[in-house]
């Protein structure tokens, strides 16, 4: 089992950055590969970035490529998205997710799901 919560939400402006965590608990963490997700309203959810067990291996959507980073830390249980020059189309809900099995390409898969925090930008 693990619980994953994330924070680091909050509202921008359009142009600046946020970082958001996602903290598991369990001592398997550097065994799952991490990803993020995002609903924004009205929309199905979206899979945005992933990342493999080590670290060594990132994935991007589209639109997010050169504007946000996943990393994680292992040690700290920790996993982050940097979000660089925000759009007002990146407001949602955003959720880390982690999975023990797959390719970090597909957003399928995915276990455990964290509770979400709202990513608001203002034009």
């Amino acid at each position: 089992q693990v619980q994953l919560v994330e924070s680091g939400g909050g509202l921008v402006l359009a142009g600046r950055s946020l970082r958001l965590s996602c903290a598991a608990s369990g001592r398997t963490f550097s065994s799952y590969m991490m990803g993020w997700f995002r609903q924004a309203p009205g929309k199905e959810r979206e899979f945005v970035a992933a990342i493999s067990w080590s670290g060594g291996n990132t994935y991007y959507i589209d639109s997010v490529k050169g504007r946000f980073t996943i990393s994680r830390d292992n040690a700290k249980n920790t996993v982050y998205l940097q979000m660089n020059s925000l759009k007002p189309e990146d407001t949602a809900v955003y959720y880390c997710a982690a999975k023990r099995l797959g390719s970090i390409t597909y957003g399928g898969g995915y276990e455990y799901w964290g509770q979400g925090t709202q990513v608001t930008v203002s034009s």
